[in-house]
This record gives structure tokens, sequence and C-alpha cells, in this order.
């Protein structure tokens, strides 16, 4: 397995760069907070340098410490026209290795449903999915649960209104405002959020009440269940949402003071990595990258990829205009198993979480890539993140098709036989494939030969598609399929004009010929 602390291939920029004189954080939220807290968990004072507006170059770092890196500027943000063709390959894209011996393809999607996790029958104890969670952001009041008395309504009230200014504080970069609502103890956890938050450059935060509080175990302490609606570096995105628990003390007529937010835990999308860790911050054109203070270094490099990775997901929004932003978190050891939940398969080095509002989060493993792999491996999850529903997709049939066409993407143009999974694809297809690309997805124990030649099968199958069909009528079929929720049969009638049974027995023969 590779070490964390390697710079990726390919970057232009050491990290090295002569450090940005910090300032104490209190400026304006469309400035960047650009620091973090110190990992033990105690609190450091969040660094609020002034930066440009959102069309500011790409680059702009936040690393932990105040310490800023300059990074590289990057293209004009939008998807270009879509080909009639694909990508031109980037240069330096190499096999991804994990451990000793031949190099491994261990950087698959593991992507959740946020609500609802559809397990399948046959012993399969997970689905790969990419999910909902539930956006509340601007839900009016009168939609919340108004049971309980008047007294608790009354303290919800009041509640809230501690919540909004604690919202208007931070946006407005007044550390000491977003801090005020709270008890002491409480402090530092909010610091560090409250760090995280403004270096991520939050630009809305929308605390809504789910109900009425409720009394806690002591006398005076109560418990209110808040969903936040929340977006980063774009003003006018459509917010992403989270649930929170928040706990308050109440004495009298004194206004109540918050004594915990605990962490969200939401199945299966799981606590948020600016919930639960200090962040440096990397804000370009089209991405975010966010890692820990120990991995900082990483920033401008990974920037860089991103941004470039970036310009080709573009091109498979399917049914929407692309992400405001592609947001990207680069998980050291034990972030990886706390961040959304952890619990990944063990093949796994990256995947992509749905947060609601049309966005879905980024995760890559730095434990489990090889500097050449980051690459194809973003191109692949920031596909998944431009064409995936909002609503993930419930039909474990149909993950050869999310996966193979985010493979192609990942491919980048280069030819079949230069596909660093066709040895893969060749092992499954000579023995233990059914012939079925409905039964094509991997458990989550599977070998990584079987993974490898699981995601192999479903390239080749897309590309035969798009070599037949042209890549916007495959994109058609896709948004059908994933989107829609209509049947391979339907889908393939209305799209290709032609059943599904012939193509699909077509597209077998195609990767029995290229890959048997």
């Amino acid at each position: 397995m590779t070490d964390g602390d390697e710079r990726p291939a390919g970057t232009a920029a050491s990290g090295d760069e002569p450090p940005a004189v910090p300032r104490d954080g209190d400026g304006p939220a469309d400035q960047p907070a650009a620091a973090s807290t110190r990992e033990s968990g105690q609190a450091a004072a969040p660094n609020g340098a002034p930066a440009a507006e959102n069309g500011d170059a790409a680059g702009d770092l936040g690393p932990a410490g105040g310490v800023g890196s300059a990074g590289h500027p990057a293209s004009e943000p939008g998807p270009p026209p879509h080909p009639a063709g694909h990508p031109v390959t980037a240069p330096g894209v190499h096999p991804i290795v994990v451990g000793a011996g031949p190099p491994t393809r261990r950087w698959r999607l593991w992507a959740v449903l946020g609500l609802v996790l559809v397990l399948v029958a046959c012993g399969v104890p997970g689905v790969l999915l990419l999910g909902l969670v539930r956006d509340a952001a601007g839900r009016p009041a009168a939609d919340r649960d108004d049971r309980g008395t008047a007294a608790e309504r009354q303290l919800r009230v009041r509640m809230t209104a501690q919540l909004d200014r604690q919202a208007a504080a931070l946006l407005d970069g007044d550390r000491a405002g977003f801090l005020a609502v709270a008890e002491p103890a409480a402090r530092p956890a909010l610091t560090r959020r409250y760090a995280a938050l403004r270096a991520l450059r939050v630009t809305a935060w929308r605390p809504v009440a789910d109900g009425v509080p409720a009394a806690a175990d002591r006398p005076g302490e109560w418990r209110l269940t808040v969903t936040v609606g929340y977006c980063f570096v774009v003003p006018a995105c459509t917010p992403s949402s989270v649930e929170l628990g928040t706990r308050w003390r109440v004495a009298g007529d004194a206004e109540p003071l918050l004594t915990a937010v605990e962490e969200s835990r939401a199945t299966p999308a799981g606590a948020r990595p600016w919930e639960v860790s200090d962040l440096a911050v990397a804000v370009g054109k089209r991405a975010v990258v966010a890692t820990t203070p120990a991995l900082r270094a990483k920033l401008p490099g990974l920037l860089a990829q991103a941004e470039a990775a970036a310009t080709v997901a573009d091109l498979y929004a399917v049914a929407a205009p692309p992400p405001d932003r592609y947001l990207v978190y680069y998980a050291g050891r034990a972030e990886w198993q706390r961040w959304y939940g952890g619990g990944r398969p063990k093949w796994t080095a990256g995947y992509a979480v749905g947060v609601g509002g049309g966005h879905h989060d980024v995760v890559l493993n730095a434990q489990s890539l090889s500097p050449g792999g980051v690459d194809d491996l973003l191109r692949h999850e920031l596909t998944h993140a431009a064409s995936l529903p909002d609503g993930g997709y419930a039909d474990r049939s149909s993950w050869w098709l999310v996966e193979g066409l985010a493979e192609y993407a990942g491919a980048d143009g280069q030819p079949v036989d230069r596909y660093e999974g066709l040895a893969e694809a060749r092992k499954l297809v000579r023995g233990g494939w059914n012939g079925r690309l409905d039964a094509l997805a991997p458990a989550d124990d599977a070998s990584d030969d079987r993974v490898g030649g699981a995601y192999g099968i479903g390239y080749l199958a897309v590309h035969h598609l798009v070599d037949r069909f042209g890549e916007q009528r495959v994109l058609d079929f896709f948004r059908a399929v994933v989107h829609e929720r209509r049947s391979m049969a339907e889908a393939a009638d209305e799209v290709f004009g032609e059943p599904w049974s012939g193509l699909h027995d077509d597209c077998v023969a195609y990767l029995r010929a290229v890959a048997g």
C-alpha cells in the first residue's frame, strides 16, 4: 500500500511555496478562512485571510495553522460542448499499485444511499448506490412538527433564535459571535467546526428545528434535532443538508445555551469531514479539495488534478448542469474510517456519497493510492458526481451501466487495449461470470481480481454501446435507466430503437472478443 504522504504524480507544485501571512479570522463570508485547528482537538484560532470573490483563480489554499501556499490557475468553469468523440488522454496516468506484487485497481466506488439503503438478497450485505440526504434548507416552519406543549414550542423559538444568531455570525466571519451561543465547555469543538466551515467558504447556513425540544436526563437540559441546509463557495447553490442533534442548557429566563452539537449519524452518509476534523482547503474554479493538516502539502497537486478531472466529468452531466463545484476530501488512515461513517469494502480507495441538493461529495483514501492512480480515479468519481441523480439508484442490476460510464470517463479516450483493467476483465470473462451484465456487481468481500474484472466488463460494455450509438445516445440511455427508473428493455427500445436482449448479447460478444 502506498504511503499517504507521497505526492501524486504529475503535480506542478511542490507545496513548499513561501507561506502567506495569516490574519485573525473575522472577515466576510466570501473570503476564505484558510486555517484549520490543531489535530489534537484543542482549539486554534481560525484564519480569515482575505480572498477574492468566487471568480478568483484556482488554487486558493487554506492549509492548517493559517499558512497559505500558492496554487495554480485553472480554466474557466462551465462545461465545454459535448464532443463527438472523447477527450484526449492526460499524460502521466499509470496503473495503481496497492501493496507489493502486480498492479491492482482497488480504488473503486462505494456509493451510498443517504436515507434508504436497499439490501440485496443472496447474502450480499451492501448495494453500490448513490444517495439522497433530505434537503430541508429553507423549508417553512409550518411544515415542521408542531406537537408539544406551548412551553416546548416557545422554547423551540428561543433555541432557533440562538441558532439563527450563530448562523449569521458564521457567514459574517464573526467567530466570537458564533461561540457566544454556547457554554464554555462546548466552544473548543465549535471553534474547530467554525474554522473548517470557513475554510470551505461556507456561503449558506440555514438551521431549521425538527419538532420541539425534548427534555434530557438532567433538569434544565434539552435536546433539539436541527436540519441545516448549507452551501460552500457558491452563494446561490441548491443547499445540501445535514441533520444534527443539539443539546442545550436552559436556566430561567436566560437565553438557552448550546452544550454540544452531536455528529450527524444519518445512515449511511454519516458525519461530514467538517463536523469531526480539522481541515486544510484549496479552492479552484471547478473543484474544492480538503484534507487534514498533516496532508496539507498535497493540496496544490490534488487541486490541479481535480480541476483537470472536472473538465472531463462535466461532459457527463446527464439530466442537469454540472455541479457548481466538485468537493473532494483526501482522507488519511483515521479519517477514512470515520468520515461518512467509514466501513467501506476493503477494495475501495474512493467513493462518492450523496449529500442532498444534487451534490455528491467525493472521498479518496490516501493509504490506497499510488501517485499514478489519482487522475483516473478522480475522473471516475467526479463523473459519478456529475451523472448520478440526487435520489440515487435503487436497482443493482444497473450497476454495470453506472460504473461502466464512470470507467469510460476515467479512461479518458485511451484505446481499449491500453485499459488498465483489461487483464482482470479477461480473467473474469474466462471463469466465474455467468455472462449477465445485470449480475456483475461485486460483493463487499470480493477479491481484488473479481472487483477489477467487474469494472472492466462494465467499461467494455459501455464502450461498445458508445462505438455503436455515440456518447449522447448512451447518456440518454443512462438517463432513462438511472434517472427515470425505466427498464433496460424500455430504455433501449426508445433510445436505441433495438431490443435490449439483442444489444445485451452484442455487448457480451464484444467484450468476450476483446477480453476473452
